[in-house]
């Protein structure tokens, strides 16, 4: 900016010394030159970059008068003015590079009087275009920090989201197999044995993915080390239907059409939705049987999780917790920290997600989600 400024006031006043016929001054030249080298300090300093062009302007017309009062290095210090000062500031500039072609005048009044108006209108097109530059920056600049806080917002919630999930599926799990080992550790030390195996793979796994989320929560805090591990997704649906089975719950699992990849985070909301269902199912449900159905269809996939237990009833508390009732219950309206983390996922993926009571009894969790 500043090279590109020199050059053309020099070229101007070269010009127009050779069209008047008169000689070059190296004095003014010069002025111009350390004019120019000054917007160098524009950004840190605006109001005093265009105190000090307007001083050598000033000397400039003392020394080598100009035909226009106005040089490219005064416009480029006005834009500075308008775009990184307050109000005050601009008011200012405006008035002292109003006054400087009246104060140095050396032809008529009526002269300078258009002398003036033609600085007038250049002063106010470098402060409008400052200030126009300026607005828009800052309304970029709010725009960018709404932006953070809304992603930073989202990140708590899925983070929220797959610590829920997280805990709510693993502790179930470690809950029931220390139950099962403690039961069996008289008569059956083998069934005991595999129940404690069990436990604590499912433990590892629960502090496996905690870590990978604290990860995320430290980001940018430590140098990045290894990468993290992949999510869940499909192709480990095998894994949490052994686990629920282990844990006494019978489930089945079926595959409909074409197996085939999904988008990762497809395949994460179809793991935590059959996670989240049969975790309810142990909780909820007592010994109930569940069915975990896949289907692949050309356009989307559908994930349909049902169980033959206890159907949701008024009774359930308002976080999703059973009722004091002989029969467990589920929240059947999604009041339940779990199906409310079931339909923000889908939702993301802009899906639709049915979680409702079955008639005669079970229960019935059902997304169908885009997989284009």
């Amino acid at each position: 900016m500043a090279i590109g400024t020199a050059a053309v006031d020099v070229f101007g006043y070269a010009g127009t010394a050779v069209i008047d016929g008169e000689a070059l001054r190296p004095a003014g030249l010069a002025l111009l030159v350390i004019a120019a080298l000054c917007l160098l300090a524009r950004r840190r300093h605006p109001v005093l970059v265009l105190a000090v062009v307007l001083s050598l302007d000033l000397a400039l017309e003392l020394t080598a008068p100009l035909p226009q009062h106005f040089t490219a290095g005064l416009a480029v210090a006005l834009y500075s003015v308008g775009r990184l000062s307050g109000p005050g500031p601009v008011a200012g500039a405006v008035a002292l590079t109003v006054a400087m072609p009246l104060a140095v005048r050396t032809e008529s009044w009526t002269a300078a009087g258009w002398g003036a108006l033609n600085t007038v209108m250049a002063a106010v097109l470098s402060i409008g275009a400052g200030l126009a530059v300026g607005r828009r920056q800052r309304a970029g600049e709010a725009k960018r920090e709404l932006l953070a806080e809304r992603a930073v917002a989202e990140e708590r919630r899925r983070i929220a989201r797959e610590l829920h999930d997280i805990v709510a599926h693993h502790i179930t799990t470690m809950q029931l197999m220390a139950g099962g080992a403690r039961a069996n550790l008289a008569h059956d030390p083998e069934a005991a044995r595999e129940a404690l195996v069990i436990l604590e793979g499912s433990g590892r796994t629960a502090l496996g993915e905690m870590r990978q989320l604290l990860r995320v929560l430290r980001a940018g805090e430590d140098p990045e080390g290894t990468p993290p591990a992949p999510q869940p997704g499909t192709a480990d649906l095998d894994r949490i239907v052994s686990e629920a089975r282990l844990a006494g719950t019978r489930t089945a699992f079926t595959v409909d059409g074409p197996v085939r990849p999904l988008p990762p985070s497809v395949g994460l909301t179809v793991f935590r939705i059959v996670q989240e269902a049969l975790t309810n199912t142990r909780k909820h449900a007592g010994r109930a049987g569940a069915d975990v159905r896949l289907s692949y269809r050309p356009d989307h996939v559908l994930v349909e999780v049902r169980d033959d237990g206890p159907g949701g009833s008024s009774g359930a508390a308002s976080d999703g917790r059973p009722s004091a009732h002989p029969a467990p219950s589920r929240p059947v309206t999604g009041s339940g920290y779990g199906l409310v983390g079931m339909r923000e996922r889908v939702a993301l993926q802009g899906g639709t997600l049915e979680a409702a009571p079955l008639d005669g009894g079970g229960f019935r969790v059902a997304a169908s989600l885009p997989a284009s």
